[in-house]
C-alpha cells in the first residue's frame, strides 16, 4: 500500500466523494406531484367565496386591530423629535430606546404564540388588548428616558401577540385556495394605518399645541387598543386548527377519538423543528437581515424630515403617509397575483417576494439621494410598496410548511428574526452612524445592504418549498392512517410507533425513514454495527434530538415535539450506556438521586427501593458501598434499577451487555426476562445478536441508519447476511 502523502489525500478525498454522493441519493426528498399538494392546482376562489367560507368577523376586527395598532407605531417616527427635545436625549439614545424596547415584540412573540397553540386565542386578543391600553396611557405620562424605554417596552409586548395570533387565526379560518388575499387584508391595514396614522399623530399633536403636545397621542390611541380587544373576545370565533389542510388532503376532517389533552411543545423544540424546514429557514433569516433596514428606516426617516427639511410633526406626519399610499394599492394585487401563482407554481410566490425586496432597496437608495422632498418620498412610498407586497406572500407559505400544531410559533419566529437578529444590531449601528454622518449615509450604508442580503435569501429558499408542503401533507396523511387504527380498538395502539423517522446532525443525515412499532409488553431488539444509528433512534425516541420527519407516539399520542423531560413524565426512561451511575455517592444515594425530581411519598418511595433491590439482591447487600467501588457488572445493574425507580411506561436500554462478563450477562437478561413477565415494555439497543435471541421477542436491524430487518428474532438468526454484519461489521450479501 502507497504511504505517499499525495496519494493518501487523493483516497480521502474520493472516499469523502464517494460518502457524500451516497449520502445526497439517501436523503434525497420526496417531492408529492402538484395535484397532491394543497392549494396547488384546483380552482382560485373568489373574495365572496373566501369570506363566506370563514366569516368576516375576524378578518375585520383584525384589520382594525392592525390599523390602531400601526397608528401607535407610527407615533414615535412623527413625534420622535419632539420627545426627544422634551426628555433631552440624543439621536442615539432615542433608537436605542426604540430598538431595544422593540425586542419585547420578541419576548412576547414567542411565549404568547406558545398560549396560542394551546388555548383560545381570541382571550390572548383581549388581554393583550387592555394591557396595551394602558401601556400606552402611561406613555403619555413619562418624564424620563428610563421610563420611556419601559412604557414603550410594554407597548411593544402588549402588540406581540398580533404576527402569531393573526397568522394562525387566518390560516385556521379561512380556506388555503383565497389565503393570501385574506393576508393582502391583514397586511393592507398596515400601510393604511400607516397612511393615516402619521397624519392623525401630528393633528393630533399639533391640536394639543406646545412641545409637549405628543402626550396627548397616546391618550388618544390608548382607548380604541383596549376597547377593539373587548369587541373581539365577543365576536371572533375560534376556528378548528387545520381544517382546510385536512379537508383538501384527506377529503374530510379529521374525527379524533382521543380525548386526552395533547402534551405541551416547548418554545426550544418548535423552535429546533421549524429551523428544519428549509423554506420556512431562509426565509425567517432574510427577514432577520431585513430587520436591520426596516425597524430603522420609519425614526430616521422622521429625524431627516427635521434635520434636512425643517418640519414640525404636523408636516412630517402627512407627508410620512405619503410616503405609505403606494401600498394601499400595491398590497390587495399582490393578493390576487400570489393565489393565481401559488397555483400553477408555488415556489415562484417566494423568488416575486425575495425580487420586490430587492427592489426596495433600489428604490430607497435613489430617493436617498435626491433633495426635492418630491422624489424622495415618490420613492419612499415605490419601495414600502414593494415590502408590503413581499410580506403579503410570507402568511400563505409559513400556513403552507409548518405542522398545524406549531403555526402559531412558526408565525412567532418572524418579529424573533426581525427585531432580535437585525432591528437590535441594526438600530444602534444606523443611530451610530446618524449621529457621525447623517441620516442621509446612515441609511444609504444599511438598507442596501439588508434587501441584497434579505432578497437573494428568499429566492434561494424557494427551491425547497415543494419539499416542505410534500413533508406536511405526508405528515397529515400518516396522522390521519393513525386516527382510523384507533377509532378500530384501544387493543390496536401500539405502547411506542416511529413512523417515516429522519434525523440528522446538522447537515449529516444518520436516520433514514425509519418505522417500526412496539407492542405493550413486549421486548424488541435494536441491532446494527457501530455507526448505525441505533443510539441517535433512541435519542430521538426519548426526545434528547429534533427529527427532520416523522413522528413518534406514546401510546397513541404524538411527543415528536415534546421536550424529554415531559416524555420521561410520561413514561419514557432511558438507561444510558457506560454513563449510568454517580461514581461519588453510594447505592442508597444513587437510588435517592434518583427520584429527587419526583414527589413520591415515602412509603412509595420505599415500596420501589424494595422492589427494585429485590430485583438486584447484590445492591441490597451493598447500599452502603459508593458505585465506584462496585464492579462493572455491578455498575449497569444499579443503572437499571434507578431506571427501574421511576415505573416506567416505556425502558429504553442501550447496551446493556456492552464490556460485561457473561455471567454478570446472563444476570441481566434474567431480570429483563422477569420485566416482561410483569408486562414492561423494552427496547434494547445491542450489538450482540446472541443476547437479542435469548430476551427479545422481535428484533429491528439497523445498517446506515435504515431497518434492513424487522421481524421475530429467531427469524433473524436465519439470516446469513446480516448475521454476518452483526458479528463482523461487513454489510453482508
Amino acid at each position: 500500500m502507497s504511504t505517499d502523502p499525495a496519494t493518501l489525500a487523493a483516497s480521502v478525498l474520493e472516499a469523502e466523494a464517494e460518502r457524500q454522493l451516497e449520502q445526497a441519493e439517501r436523503s434525497a426528498p420526496t417531492v408529492l406531484p402538484d395535484d397532491l399538494l394543497p392549494g396547488v392546482g384546483g380552482e382560485q376562489l373568489s373574495m365572496r367565496d373566501t369570506l363566506r367560507a370563514g366569516g368576516t368577523a375576524t378578518i375585520a376586527l383584525i384589520c382594525m386591530i392592525n390599523v390602531v395598532e400601526q397608528v401607535s407605531r407610527s407615533s414615535i417616527g412623527v413625534l420622535g423629535p419632539d420627545i426627544q427635545t422634551t426628555l433631552r436625549i440624543s439621536d442615539t439614545t432615542l433608537v436605542g430606546i426604540v430598538t431595544i424596547s422593540s425586542v419585547a415584540l420578541v419576548l412576547g412573540a414567542v411565549p404568547l404564540a406558545w398560549l396560542a397553540d394551546r388555548m383560545s386565542r381570541k382571550y390572548i386578543v383581549v388581554l393583550a388588548s387592555l394591557g396595551g391600553g394602558l401601556a400606552l396611557f402611561l406613555t403619555a405620562l413619562v418624564v424620563n428616558p428610563f421610563l420611556l424605554f419601559w412604557t414603550l417596552a410594554a407597548v411593544g409586548f402588549s402588540y406581540a401577540y398580533q404576527v402569531p395570533v393573526f397568522g394562525s387565526l387566518m390560516a385556521d379560518t379561512y380556506p388555503i385556495n383565497g389565503r393570501a388575499r385574506v393576508f393582502a387584508i391583514f397586511f393592507l391595514a398596515q400601510p393604511l394605518g400607516l397612511l393615516i396614522g402619521p397624519y392623525l399623530v401630528g393633528l393630533i399633536a399639533d391640536t394639543a399645541g406646545g412641545i409637549e403636545g405628543w402626550r396627548w397621542v397616546y391618550v388618544t390611541v390608548a382607548a380604541p387598543t383596549a376597547l377593539l380587544g373587548i369587541v373581539a373576545g365577543i365576536f371572533m370565533p375560534e376556528p378548528q386548527r387545520g381544517r382546510y389542510e385536512e379537508e383538501l388532503i384527506l377529503g374530510t376532517q379529521l374525527e379524533r377519538h382521543d380525548t386526552r389533552p395533547e402534551l405541551r411543545v416547548s418554545i426550544s423544540t418548535a423552535y429546533q423543528r421549524m429551523k428544519k424546514i428549509k423554506t420556512f429557514y431562509f426565509i425567517c433569516v432574510g427577514i432577520g437581515v431585513l430587520g436591520f433596514a426596516f425597524v430603522t428606516v420609519p425614526v430616521q426617516m422622521g429625524l431627516l424630515l427635521r434635520d434636512s427639511y425643517g418640519y414640525d410633526a404636523y408636516t412630517r406626519g402627512w407627508v410620512t403617509s405619503l410616503g405609505n399610499s403606494a401600498a394601499i394599492v400595491v398590497i390587495p394585487l399582490a393578493g390576487w397575483l400570489y393565489d393565481r401563482t401559488f397555483r400553477r407554481d408555488p415556489e415562484r410566490v417566494v423568488k416575486i417576494a425575495g425580487a420586490l425586496i430587492l427592489a426596495f432597496g433600489a428604490f430607497m437608495v435613489i430617493g436617498l439621494r435626491m433633495q426635492s422632498i418630491v422624489g424622495l418620498m415618490v420613492f419612499v412610498a415605490l419601495a414600502h410598496g414593494c415590502t408590503g407586497a413581499a410580506f403579503v406572500g410570507i402568511g400563505p407559505i409559513i400556513g403552507a410548511v409548518a405542522p398545524y400544531r406549531l403555526r402559531a410559533q412558526a408565525f412567532a419566529l418572524i418579529p424573533v428574526f426581525i427585531f432580535l437578529m437585525g432591528g437590535f444590531f441594526g438600530g444602534l449601528m444606523t443611530g451610530a452612524l446618524s449621529d457621525a454622518h447623517g441620516e442621509r449615509t446612515a441609511l444609504t450604508i444599511v438598507v442596501p445592504f439588508a434587501s441584497l442580503i434579505g432578497g437573494s435569501l428568499f429566492v434561494y429558499g424557494a427551491r425547497f418549498l415543494k419539499r416542505d408542503i410534500s413533508l406536511a401533507v405526508e405528515e397529515l396523511l400518516e396522522e390521519q392512517a393513525e386516527v382510523r387504527r384507533m377509532s378500530a380498538g384501544e387493543e390496536q395502539t401500539p405502547a411506542l410507533q416511529v413512523r417515516n423517522l429522519d434525523f440528522s446532525y446538522g447537515p449529516v443525515q444518520v436516520l433514514f425513514d425509519i418505522s417500526f412499532e412496539v407492542r405493550s409488553g413486549e421486548v424488541v431488539a435494536l441491532l446494527g454495527t457501530n455507526g448505525a444509528g441505533k443510539s441517535t433512534l433512541l435519542r430521538a425516541i426519548s426526545g434528547l434530538g429534533v427529527p427532520d420527519r416523522g413522528v413518534v407516539r406514546l401510546h397513541g399520542r404524538t411527543v415528536t415535539y415534546v421536550e424529554p423531560e415531559v416524555r420521561f413524565q410520561e413514561g419514557i426512561v432511558q438507561l444510558r450506556g457506560g454513563a449510568g451511575v454517580f461514581w461519588d455517592l453510594s447505592v442508597a444515594d444513587n437510588l435517592r438521586a434518583s427520584m429527587l425530581a419526583t414527589k413520591l411519598p415515602p412509603p412509595e418511595y420505599r415500596a420501589r427501593v424494595d422492589r427494585v433491590t429485590g430485583l438486584f439482591p447484590v445492591l441490597r447487600e451493598r447500599q452502603a458501598l459508593l458505585a465506584r467501588d462496585l464492579s462493572g457488572g455491578q455498575q449497569q445493574m444499579l443503572a437499571l434499577a434507578m431506571a427501574l425507580m421511576h415505573d416506567p411506561e416505556v425502558l429504553l436500554i442501550d447496551e446493556l451487555s456492552l464490556g460485561l462478563a457473561p455471567l454478570v450477562v446472563e444476570e441481566l437478561l434474567g431480570v429483563v426476562d422477569r420485566l416482561r413477565a410483569e408486562g414492561l415494555t423494552i427496547v434494547i439497543v445491542e450489538q450482540s445478536l446472541n443476547v437479542a435471541l435469548a430476551v427479545a421477542d422481535r428484533a429491528i436491524f439497523l445498517e446506515k441508519g435504515r431497518v434492513r430487518f424487522a421481524g421475530p428474532a429467531q427469524e433473524l438468526a436465519e439470516r446469513d447476511d446480516l448475521v454476518r454484519a452483526v458479528f463482523l461489521g461487513g454489510e453482508g450479501g
